[in-house]
């Protein structure tokens, strides 16, 4: 893990307190130099906060217009349908009247009233947009609603460069809804990031190159600091290139004009039209904008520190007016030193020693016995750096363990011994039964139950049948003739299989160097492959095209393309997949692993990845300690030996036992080691796996709940807590299922959901015999819920109070021991 990968992980380590402050501090400075920027626009007279909300609102009023109601404001902004007229938007001829308020208003417009342009009646305007579905109209009535906003802030406006760049994007918004089209920003300006490393890169660089020597507690009062400064940075209002003509020379005047037009452009106007694709300041800007605006931003910021001093909590108070200045005037050397390595694109530090043992402990854990580990993968001789030869991984040979391994390691093994009950001799031998070619015979030697999809794949790699190469072409070195004909054949192919590509539009990204393709060979030419493109500064890959012959399909070459390209990118250290799937990949993508879900952060592949128009974008996180293209043997092989597990006890359990009749005479619940035989199928009381500490073979006293069935004390206590959570302020959002209709997407998300309501049913069912199940239940509530809504939400917030008050109430009644 790199070392600003580690500073970003260190979140965990600070106080929620600490957080909070920081968060509401930052937030406040912004906000209070927001109003008073020497700069003044529309936004600054209020909270950004309050604007962002204030349209938000403003456009799901819009949304929920009846459908008349929409097609007569979209026909506002929407071309004439009839043949050669170039009207771009209906003009209501009918003359303003005046109301019952004196205000001047526009009489109601129906489908027949003509337009003042072109006199073609309204519903001309609007016959494209009828067989649309809402989606889709939404989507232009968002945009409608930026383009009022974008018009009223041109109208405001003083200063003529803003008003320009307010221009170009009130006039690219308009021409996107004619067309019906997404909005792209495409010419002089660039796309981002505009600099490497970016400020956040530097930033974080700083924090690490200045003070990783210092403390846990003193380092994460530094890594707050920065924080707070990149947070106020990402909402800055920034001057204007006319209001600094006087405070910088001709030589920088036009570098600061072009980043406050880039800035205007990707960071602040889409803050609050979010039709446009929006960056944050800090990811994609880098020193030249840094230089140019923190002497000034620092000053505003110091002076608003010292406004609101008395404002402020002892906390911040010492946090901001003490250390703040501190850290600004050591980071002021480095922004402006020409030698600073916080501006190397290499910066390479090792992180803090107190960051170090909790990565080590994290990421350091020894390979066991049985697992599988990456082969290295050499370049092809044959085709230099365009063509390479990559093969699955091979079963590594366990070997003794050191002497001078340390108490944490020797701990974790006495750990892992509670639960071992297998002696190693009894494994090796079901392992050496089932690797023997005679273990199967039969149907089963000829059709083996259950056979992964790229077995056959694998056999005929290993029978040299079928090959696999990563391919690319490139513009600095020679090609060879092979592997241009192999891109040749995997143009043809990605053609005839995606007949709504066009195909300039695949031979652009196939023949693009910064794109390569994982090819499948076989005869000599290709039949199959996926194209890609690595973004290892962001972290991740981009699937572009995944496809196979239709003559070769259903053998199982897709699985094994993908799981070769998962061992590629793991051994390049690159673990996250992205890609947009149409609606007959899905189902594909989903069998290899991805999903809906993006667990990676919009802010590292917004701009970078490539979007397409009905598809669905899926995500899919890798684990550098699996070798997919041996996973699947792997499991295969653990089903073996837990079945030959199983035939073995049933073979040594040939006692059968009578059932039990004391229930008959009136007995409720018995202990689970009473029942006759349990003990010989190796079931373990509950006081030796009750917790990883506990010795082998150690034998105690089990808790009550844990041996019998449920007691009418232990049933009182749950149905007493489950009453008093159910009554708490807080549960409101748990009381029943979530209603699909009310949130479609909640079940593709949550895949065990769980509320109060069905936990009442359970408990009149004495589902829970032990206090852990309902533990368990109550757990997901939470846990559900903090996964499916973030962390700024009523129902996050809901999920924490509630939680606190469940874990409180089980302490008091003694069935807490965590």
């Amino acid at each position: 893990m790199s070392a600003d990968e580690s500073i970003r992980n260190v979140s965990i380590m600070s106080t929620e307190d600490r957080a909070q402050s920081v968060t509401s501090t930052s937030q406040n400075l912004v906000n209070n130099s927001n109003t008073e920027s020497s700069s003044p626009r529309p936004s600054d007279q209020a909270s950004r906060q309050n604007n962002l909300q204030r349209i938000q609102q403003r456009k799901q009023q819009v949304f929920n217009w009846p459908q008349l109601k929409k097609l007569l404001k979209l026909a506002n902004y929407s071309a004439c349908q009839v043949d050669e007229c170039k009207c771009n938007g209906w003009k209501n001829a009918q003359p303003l009247t005046k109301s019952p308020k004196s205000d001047m208003q526009q009489p109601a417009a129906n489908f027949s009233d003509p337009c003042r342009s072109c006199t073609h009646v309204l519903e001309n305007h609007i016959t494209h947009l009828q067989a649309q579905n809402d989606d889709e109209i939404n989507k232009l009535l968002g945009m409608v609603v930026d383009v009022d906003n974008i018009f009223m802030g041109m109208h405001r406006e003083e200063d003529p460069d803003t008003k320009k760049v307010y221009y170009y994007l009130f006039k690219l918004l308009r021409k996107c809804i004619l067309s019906m089209t997404k909005p792209m920003i495409e010419g002089p300006l660039g796309q981002p990031p505009f600099e490497r490393p970016s400020i956040a890169k530097a930033i974080t660089n700083f924090v690490l190159y200045k003070f990783g020597h210092l403390s846990q507690r003193e380092w994460q009062a530094m890594y707050d600091l920065a924080k707070m400064f990149l947070h106020c940075l990402n909402h800055w209002n920034f001057e204007t290139p006319s209001a600094r003509r006087t405070a910088v020379n001709a030589d920088e005047a036009p570098a600061y004009k072009i980043n406050y037009t880039r800035w205007l452009v990707f960071c602040h106007v889409p803050a609050f039209c979010d039709s446009l694709p929006h960056y944050d300041t800090t990811l994609v800007f880098g020193r030249t904008l840094l230089q140019a605006v923190f002497k000034s931003v620092c000053r505003q910021l110091m002076d608003k520190c010292h406004s609101e001093r008395d404002r402020m909590s002892p906390e911040k108070r010492v946090l901001v007016l003490t250390h703040f200045p501190k850290f600004l005037s050591m980071l002021e050397v480095e922004i402006y030193a020409d030698g600073s390595p916080i501006w190397d694109p290499e910066f390479k530090q090792v992180p803090p020693s107190h960051l170090q043992a909790a990565l080590e402990s994290k990421t350091n854990q020894p390979r066991r016995p049985g697992e599988f580990e990456k082969v290295s993968v050499a370049p092809n001789d044959k085709d230099n750096f365009t063509t390479i030869n990559i093969s699955p991984g091979i079963k590594k040979i366990p070997e003794k363990r050191s002497h001078s391994e340390g108490r944490s390691d020797l701990k974790r093994r006495r750990n892992e011994e509670a639960f071992e009950d297998l002696a190693e001799e009894t494994v090796a031998e079901i392992v050496a039964t089932i690797n023997d070619p005679n273990y199967m015979c039969g149907p089963d030697a000829v059709f083996p139950p259950n056979v992964p999809r790229d077995e056959t794949a694998k056999i005929e790699e290993s029978r040299k049948i079928i090959e696999f190469h990563v391919v690319g072409n490139s513009l600095t070195q020679p090609v060879s003739k092979q592997t241009m004909l192999w891109l040749i054949g995997l143009h043809n192919v990605f053609s005839h299989q995606l007949p709504r590509m066009p195909k300039e539009y695949i031979s652009q990204l196939v023949f693009d160097p910064k794109h390569k393709t994982l090819a499948l060979i076989k005869d000599g030419r290709p039949i199959g492959g996926i194209c890609f493109r690595m973004f290892a500064t962001q972290g991740f890959t981009e699937i572009v095209f995944c496809a196979v012959t239709s003559q070769e399909q259903v053998k199982g070459y897709g699985t094994h393309l993908m799981n070769m390209l998962k061992d590629y990118h793991i051994k390049n250290n690159i673990l996250h997949f992205l890609t947009f799937a149409d609606e007959f990949a899905i189902g594909y993508f989903k069998k290899q692993g991805f999903s809906k879900d993006i667990k990676l952060a919009r802010p590292m592949y917004q701009g970078y990845i490539k979007d397409y128009e009905g598809a669905t974008l899926m995500h899919c996180e890798l684990n550098a300690k699996i070798v997919y293209t041996e996973f699947t043997a792997v499991i295969r092989k653990q089903k073996e030996i837990i079945k030959k597990l199983i035939y073995q006890r049933q073979q040594e359990i040939q006692k059968v036992h009578p059932g039990l009749t004391c229930f008959k005479e009136g007995v409720r619940g018995i202990p689970v080691e009473a029942i006759p035989g349990i003990r010989e199928t190796g079931w373990k009381s509950y006081a030796q796996t009750r917790t990883r500490g506990v010795a082998k073979g150690t034998q105690g006293p089990e808790p009550m709940e844990a041996c019998l069935d449920v007691t009418d004390s232990l049933y009182n206590g749950l149905k007493s807590v489950l009453n008093t959570v159910k009554n708490n302020s807080t549960a409101w959002p748990f009381l029943k299922p979530v209603d699909k209709n009310d949130v479609p997407d909640y079940y593709d998300h949550i895949k065990y959901p769980m509320d109060l309501k069905t936990m009442t049913d359970r408990l009149k069912a004495r589902y829970y015999v032990t206090r852990r199940l309902f533990i368990a239940d109550m757990t997901r509530i939470f846990t559900n819920c903090r996964l499916y809504n973030s962390p700024d939400t009523e129902y996050y917030r809901c999920a924490n109070a509630l939680e606190k008050y469940f874990q409180t109430r089980m302490k008091e009644i003694g069935l807490w021991d965590k």
